[in-house]
């Protein structure tokens, strides 16, 4: 009986610790490998962090303004200039809801310099859903910074 009782026990406590939340991660609906906390920056304080690296592995946050229409493969970040960082997802293990716009999320990845070219930009405004005459005007490459996210939280 008293064996029962232990046993008993130490299965409601390995039960409890198995679902117990990590201490070191966001709380928030995962994607990917999901984001560890420490050393998070804006979405302003990107390019610095950058500096003359052309790469760079870090952790932002941001506001998400538009998400992939066709599948969730990619999403946009409001940058403090009122442009956007464009965020797609490492060997696209994962992708996003498509309604998160407006919602707060976490990312870790890279970042990069990157000049994007008129096709994919193009491509990428098709699967946004935009429409013919907003895809028409886009007629040269683009230099920004985009990021490989191997990670991404939705914050609650």
């Amino acid at each position: 009986m008293m064996n029962k009782f232990i046993l008993s026990v130490i299965f409601c406590f390995v039960t409890a610790f198995s679902y117990a939340q990590d201490a070191n991660t966001f709380d928030g609906k995962s994607f990917g490998e999901g984001v560890k906390k420490g050393d998070v920056i804006t979405t302003a304080e990107i390019s610095t962090k950058l500096g003359d690296k052309p790469k760079a592995d870090m952790k932002v946050t941001g506001v998400v303004t538009l998400v992939c229409q066709k599948k969730g493969c990619f999403m946009n970040l409001a940058m403090p200039n009122g442009e956007t960082m464009f965020v797609n997802f490492k060997d696209y293990a994962f992708f996003m809801p498509k309604d998160i716009a407006g919602k707060k999320v976490v990312i870790d990845g890279f970042a990069e310099r990157k000049e994007t070219s008129v096709e994919d930009l193009k491509h990428f405004a098709e699967d946004a859903k935009k429409s013919e005459a907003e895809i028409a005007k886009i007629t040269k490459p683009k230099k920004e910074i985009v990021f490989e996210a191997k990670g991404v939280v939705i914050l609650n």
